[in-house]
């Protein structure tokens, strides 16, 4: 017979003023790990946050069975430990703190040499990671960092984690805690392909070891070790079943993609002159190290005006580090011959005049912008190129705004502030903000990250169109092929801070 860890009984769930889900009813038994599947907004990150505790429950209630049987086989007395010691939740975002854990850390820090030093290296922070249990001593140190490939960084600053890097530490992290309960929410989101692979391995060791496992994933990545999946939709638990009996593509209907061109088209505005340049990019033996860590090693690279390039490779490649010293974010880009837009940087221009040259989104920027505006003010700033609208909102400015909103169906989310919409919503919000300006080079750094089927074919289509109606030319890192718009001809391959090809796309 089962034996429950947690069972969730009619359940009434709420956050701030939103009620979250209504008679949500769910069992959680030690001899299953479930996968939670479903569309942007439908309920998988808020039943993660339920389980581990940060949500009220006005109705009905949760039982966490674990947490009593812990008590009564360890017998412990400590009466600081709680049940959410027990549970380790790995969300998409980290939560970094400075060395005196006062401050978080800011965008552009992770460049800044004096200022990212302000940052605990990966031992540190792993030395710093407690487990409540202390009964449980599988997943020490020597154990976690082998099985997550974290050794080689060890003497990293976290700040300058590559994201797939930051994803592995924050995993890492949890399994320190030797969790009864680990939660995941999109844990493969930023990984590389090899990384993806192993993953399958390290959620079955970590099952192996006792531990029970909760997460959120696409339905095409599933860990063998997965027992059962619940769907869920619209704040609700549709249906739950043995994985086995799970047929992915039954569940993710391929929508039709419609594109009004015409509205594309007057957004890009094409009858704005636009500066011609020579270059967009010019790249020559480009160096750059951090104390002895070489990150890139000689390169070179020129991107012509209306070309459209995929930047690839593994982890920690040196793909983010390449893209700060376009977007104008890396100090050490005066230490280098680099042509941004026909000027050799170091000549008298600012950042600000390359950045409103481009329009950019990454996992970084996600990571570190702040909330507290509403959707139309987020997408308002990519005029300005601020993380924020600083300044009273413009009504031709914000009408854009809105319309670029429909074009990537959030619309809804107008007035409602980035804090409170679903992750995949900010992440196209953060898009909508990027294009804006209809700027002379978009830079898409994984864009599609946390995006559901539906939204990753619609962004894709998008941004296929908006380079069929103009001549903007497109950097786009992915760790997924099929995410790679059709536009897309020319790559750039990365490994270990090197150039390892340049070469046409072929389909």
């Amino acid at each position: 017979m089962d034996l429950p860890l947690i069972s969730i009984n009619k359940a009434t769930v709420r956050f701030l003023n939103n009620t979250l889900f209504t008679g949500l009813t769910f069992e959680v038994s030690k001899e299953k790990s479930w996968a939670l599947i479903g569309k942007s907004g439908s309920g998988k990150s808020a039943l993660l946050h339920t389980i581990a505790g940060r949500f009220n429950i006005t109705g009905g209630e949760i039982i966490y069975h674990f947490f009593d049987d812990f008590i009564k086989h360890t017998g412990n007395a400590d009466g600081h430990l709680t049940y959410h010691k027990l549970i380790a939740l790995v969300e998409p975002k980290h939560h970094f703190k400075n060395l005196s854990n006062t401050a978080d850390f800011y965008y552009q820090q992770r460049y800044n040499s004096s200022d990212s030093e302000d940052a605990l290296t990966v031992e540190q922070y792993l030395h710093s990671i407690t487990s409540a249990s202390q009964q449980n001593n599988y997943w020490n140190f020597e154990k976690t960092t082998g099985l997550l490939q974290l050794r080689e960084l060890l003497s990293k600053q976290i700040i300058k984690l590559s994201n797939g890097e930051t994803k592995r530490l924050m995993l890492a992290a949890a399994l320190l805690k030797s969790p009864v309960l680990l939660l995941l929410d999109s844990p493969l989101t930023g990984l590389d392909v090899q990384t993806r692979k192993d993953f399958n391995f390290i959620i079955d060791e970590i099952i192996k070891s006792g531990i029970t496992v909760i997460m959120a994933t696409s339905p095409y990545e599933i860990p063998d070790a997965i027992t059962n999946v619940a769907i869920l939709q619209d704040g609700a638990i549709i249906k739950s079943l043995a994985k086995n009996e799970f047929k992915p593509a039954l569940f993710m209907k391929d929508d039709t993609d419609i594109i009004d061109n015409e509205e594309l088209k007057a957004l890009l505005n094409p009858e704005t002159a636009k500066t011609t340049y020579k270059h967009i990019v010019k790249m020559d033996n480009v160096f750059i190290k951090y104390g002895d860590k070489v990150i890139l090693n000689q390169i070179n690279w020129q991107i012509l005006p209306g070309e459209r390039w995929a930047l690839l490779g593994p982890n920690g490649a040196g793909k983010s580090t390449l893209l700060s010293l376009i977007n104008a974010d890396n100090p050490q880009a005066y230490a280098n011959d680099i042509v941004l837009f026909d000027k050799k940087r170091g000549t008298g221009e600012s950042i600000w005049d390359i950045k409103s040259k481009i329009g950019f989104v990454s996992p970084e920027l996600h990571q570190y912008f702040p909330t507290d505006n509403s959707c139309l003010q987020v997408i308002e700033s990519g005029y300005y190129d601020t993380l924020g609208l600083f300044r009273p909102s413009q009504k031709a400015k914000a009408d854009t705004a809105l319309r670029w909103m429909k074009a990537l169906e959030i619309d809804k989310y107008a007035r409602v502030l980035l804090k409170n919409i679903p992750a995949s919503a900010q992440r196209l919000c953060l898009l909508a903000r990027a294009l804006i300006k209809n700027p002379d080079l978009l830079i898409f750094d994984e864009p599609c990250q946390g995006l559901d089927e539906h939204q990753q074919h619609h962004f894709k289509t998008l941004v296929d169109t908006v380079c069929r109606l103009s001549n903007v030319t497109l950097i786009y890192v992915t760790h997924y092929q099929h995410e790679i718009p059709d536009s897309v001809t020319k790559v750039l391959k990365l490994d270990k801070g090197l150039s390892v090809g340049e070469t046409n796309y072929l389909k």
